[in-house]
């Protein structure tokens, strides 16, 4: 019976969301608990991995951030190429609106967050802070919409889910290219040759997944004394996995590491992640802090950036005849779907964490403040634009293969 529950609920659509939720409360607690100083001095214990001559010591927050979470974008990876080939990503025709959404909803945060940070001053320390709000919490997003799934048409759910994808791909962008410190060339190098190795790999008819996880990995010992931030080689190794399955039938090396990779991302991985970062000290902090240049820029950036962004981006490409909306789905909706992305939570604690890395204290639990009234806000917002639509009788859905969500 019990196993039963279980089962049942790791199937659940939300259940991912939830138990990111379930940490994210944890973490709070223990952060405004009596053992707050022993929370922290857990978080901040050093650990060291030494393979031969590789070496690398960190915290245990960083090894959750450098470490397991480019096991996350791995995942990522997997499903972009996945959706790429054959989902949602290879139709030009049903692309071209969440690809657009997501770059309005991209732009117009980081331009809120940019105004709000004009208007305040202007202080230089924070403006890499921009990116924060960029990012879309598919967990999060995923559970939101399941609390109104008779209200959203599957169309609306597959534009959610594409535009998440291509915003995360946005994300693994940004990392690349606003957070490269000094770079090692001999070990990006060594990072290169190991994807290209694994691409070789791939065209020769080589499918085996335990090789492509271990040169995954190996370009993660790589890339981290590179300069470039560690999970990028996560992404670039997922994108040498073969998609095609083996001539003998099965599936292939991406479909099994995805779905081997899944549960694991969900109720382990992205928990970890919140357990270790969402911390929020509410010492010092009260609701005047909301209006701080920071945690101002952030909320506004999730509530207000989010929707306006993917819903003007939307709008224009339907006037200009280069995208549709979904089938049976109304402006309403799409408002609703795009506050409903402005829930940032765990890739904006993550990019907040490499803006303002070695800053203090301070900045780090304004940055969670801005997130959380952020995420919570968009969710409101988006919740309620769904819950007053009318129910949607959707059809019994196909298989993958039949390419119906």
């Amino acid at each position: 019976m019990i196993r039963r529950g279980i089962q049942r609920f790791v199937q659940f659509e939300a259940s991912g969301g939830i138990a990111l939720a379930v940490a994210a409360v944890i973490a709070i607690a223990m952060a405004n608990s009596m053992a707050a100083p022993a929370w922290q001095g857990w978080l901040e214990s050093r650990h060291v991995l030494q393979i031969g001559s590789f070496h690398h010591e960190a915290s245990l927050a960083d090894w959750v951030k450098d470490g397991l979470m480019a096991v996350f974008f791995f995942h990522v990876g997997l499903e972009i190429k996945r959706e790429v080939i054959h989902g949602e990503l290879s139709d030009p025709q049903r692309l071209a609106l969440p690809v657009l959404g997501a770059l309005g909803g991209m732009l117009v945060p980081a331009a809120v967050y940019l105004a709000v940070w004009q208007m305040t001053g202007a202080d230089p320390v924070l403006m890499p802070g921009w990116a924060i709000p960029v990012a879309t919490d598919i967990a999060f997003a995923v559970a939101a919409v399941s609390l109104v799934a008779r209200r959203v048409p599957l169309g609306l759910k597959v534009f959610l889910l594409t535009l998440a994808v291509v915003d995360d791909l946005g994300a693994v962008a940004l990392v690349a290219l606003l957070y490269t410190h000094e770079v090692d060339g001999m070990a990006l190098a060594g990072a290169l040759a190991v994807i290209i190795g694994l691409l070789g790999a791939s065209q020769l008819g080589l499918r085996r997944p335990w090789m492509f996880v271990a040169g995954a990995v190996l370009a993660w010992a790589l890339m981290l004394k590179s300069g470039f931030h560690p999970t990028l080689a996560g992404v670039l190794a997922a994108f040498t996995v073969p998609a095609r399955a083996p001539s003998g039938g099965g599936q292939s090396a991406l479909d099994d590491l995805h779905d081997d990779l899944d549960h694991w991302v969900k109720f382990a991985i992205l928990p970890l992640f919140a357990l270790t970062h969402a911390g929020l000290s509410f010492q010092g902090l009260g609701p005047g802090n909301l209006v701080d240049p920071l945690p101002l820029g952030i909320m506004l950036g999730l509530a207000v950036g989010k929707p306006v962004g993917v819903v003007l981006a939307a709008w224009l490409a339907v006037r200009a005849g280069v995208a549709r909306l979904p089938a049976r789905a109304s402006w309403r909706q799409i408002w609703g779907v795009g506050a409903l992305c402005g829930i940032g939570f765990t890739m904006s604690l993550f990019l907040g964490g490499l803006a303002f890395d070695g800053l203090g204290a301070e900045l780090a639990a304004e940055v969670r403040l801005g997130v959380f009234a952020g995420s919570l806000l968009a969710a409101s917002i988006g919740l309620v634009a769904l819950s007053t639509q009318p129910v949607v009788h959707h059809p019994k859905p196909a298989d993958r293969n039949g390419e119906t969500p």
